[in-house]
Order: structure tokens, then sequence, then C-alpha cells
């Protein structure tokens, strides 16, 4: 049963492991309604996309890659709340749909990471001007929400830190963006960290990792078997201290991605990180 509060869903990105999990949030979510499901592989159009995400019942919902008319039908819904696209695509497509979305009053839930500096102040430009709600999302965690507070309230006391980040090798973009994120948590202090103590050489191009503002380094891992996994290495005379994210379950981000999709309906322009909706 729906009504003006049901909130309808479209999730891009649907046959991968984190468009299956929201799936089956949004279908277990009493105020949402799944109206939508795109994913642009062949072996998985017309597919019914509750049975793909593992659910018991079919949602008679199907599997399909054209974006624009699925964003036309529900901005055409006016029995329910407005429209949201929750994405987890690519790096090489989610700009656009970005756009696209915004452009048909659908509201984005972005998780996919890879935009640049420059997609991301136009995508805000195009947001407000629409006066249209837009998060984008580098980590749904909580819990890695509450490691990047730790970090900031750290890094008054240290001079030296270092971001690990460490993910399964299907990811395309590295840094991660929750790792640049954090790296920009930490700038936004004002201060600069690592010092130089030598002068350093690299004896293969890399090996210090990618180098961030305020002199942060990150350090990137791609593996088969990891998820998504964060360590923040702060280094003092005599001391380290470590805080460490482990993801060990999907299922860890779906509390903030519905939390999003609830609270995105409230915006009138694009918003950056989890932490500002908490």
């Amino acid at each position: 049963m729906t009504n003006q509060s049901t909130i309808p869903v479209i999730v891009n990105g649907a046959a991968g492991k984190m468009g299956r999990e929201v799936i089956k949030a949004v279908a277990q979510a009493p105020d949402m309604i799944l109206m939508g499901a795109l994913d642009t592989s062949a072996e998985h159009q017309g597919k019914d996309a509750g049975e793909l995400a593992g659910l018991s019942e079919p949602l008679e919902v199907p599997i399909t890659n054209q974006l624009e008319p699925m964003l036309g039908y529900v901005a055409g819904e006016r029995q329910m709340a407005p429209g949201v696209m929750v994405d987890f695509t690519h790096p090489d497509s989610v700009y656009s749909n970005i756009r696209s979305a915004i452009a048909y009053g659908i509201r984005p839930v972005v998780g996919t990471t890879g935009l640049s500096p420059e997609q991301i102040q136009d995508l805000t430009d195009f947001a407000e001007k629409a006066s249209t709600g837009c998060l984008l999302i580098p980590n749904f965690s909580i819990g890695m929400v509450l490691l990047q507070q730790a970090a900031v309230t750290a890094s008054k006391y240290f001079d030296h830190v270092e971001i690990i980040e460490l993910h399964h090798n299907q990811k395309a973009d590295a840094p991660s963006g929750t790792a640049i994120q954090t790296a920009q948590l930490l700038a936004e202090l004002g201060k600069s960290f690592n010092p130089p103590q030598v002068e350093e050489t690299e004896k293969i191009p890399g090996a210090r990792g990618s180098l961030a503002d305020e002199g942060i380094r990150i350090h990137s891992i791609r593996l088969p078997g990891l998820i998504a996994h964060q360590e923040v290495i702060f280094g003092a005379a005599g001391q380290i201290y470590t805080l460490r994210h482990d993801t060990s379950d999907r299922a860890c981000y779906m509390p903030g991605v519905l939390l999003a999709i609830r609270k995105v309906n409230q915006l009138k322009s694009l918003v950056y990180g989890l932490e500002k909706i908490l």
C-alpha cells in the first residue's frame, strides 16, 4: 500500500553486490517502494530484481538498462513522495547518472566514488539551481563516520599520520573516496602533517603512496577476499595510535543508505558525507 509519504526508489547498479543489498533493504522498509532497478549488464536484463537480490518473493520489478525512461516514469508518479535514485554504478557513468536524475527532479543518493573535484562542483551548482537534494556519500557505514571523527580529534595532538585503505580487487578507483574524504577532513584543520625528517627517494615510483593535501599519505591495497577496510595511523615519539574500521558484510551500509533515502528529500542542494545528515 502506498501513499504520499511512501518514497519511490530506483536502484542503479542493481545487479552489483551493493545494488542487491539496497534492493533487499528497500523492499523491507515500510516507507519505501522499489519502482525501478537499472543495470547495464546484458545477462541480467529482464530478470526480477527481488529474485536477483535473493528475496524469497519476486518484486515484479524487472532489471532494465533504460535510465531516462525510468527517471521519467518515477518523476510522473504523483501519488507518492519525490523519487530517489540510489547509485552504485561506476566512476565512468556516475556523473551523467546524477545529472540526468536531477534534471528529472529525482533525488540522487550516491555511493559510487571516483568523481573529480570539478565534477562535484558542477553537480553542486546544478543541484542548487534545480533546488534538488543530492547526497554524495563516500561511505555509508556509521562506524566509518565514528572513525573519521576520532581521527579528527587525534590529529590535534599528532603531527604524523598516514592512511591505508584496503578493498576488493574489483574496485575501479584508488584511493577510495572514503580515504580521500578522511584526508580532506584532517587537512581542513589548517595544519600540515608529516614534516620531512630526511630527503626521501622512491626507488619505485609510488612506493610512498599518494600525496594528499597537507602532506598526508594514502596507500591503497586491492586483493580478493577483502571488502572495505581503512586504517588511520598516527605516530609520535614512543607511540603509535591506530584507528581501524573493517567491513565483513555489506549489510552494515544499509542503515546509512536508508537514512540517506529518507533525508535527501528534505534537502535543496548537494551534501557530501554521511556525517552531515546524522
